[in-house]
């Protein structure tokens, strides 16, 4: 038996990206010396280890994770 995936797209949104935190994220995950390693080895993880539907789950609850935690807690 073959399940059905879980399917991530539609509904409304509720998260708003803009351009200048998306520029950012890539010169953290791809320019800085402190940073890009670090990013560019758990992406490779990732990537080898969940299916883009994982992925994305993944990747919605990390930002809801972000949204509902404090400064401090960081």
């Amino acid at each position: 038996m073959t399940r059905k995936p879980i399917e991530l797209l539609g509904g409304e949104s509720i998260y708003c990206i803009n351009e200048g935190q998306l520029k950012s994220a890539h010169k953290l995950a791809y320019e800085n010396a402190d940073t890009s390693g670090k990013i560019q080895s758990k992406l490779k993880e990732l990537e080898d280890s969940l299916s883009r539907n994982e992925r994305a789950a993944l990747a919605f609850v990390v930002i809801d994770r972000l949204l509902n935690s404090s400064e401090e807690s960081s």
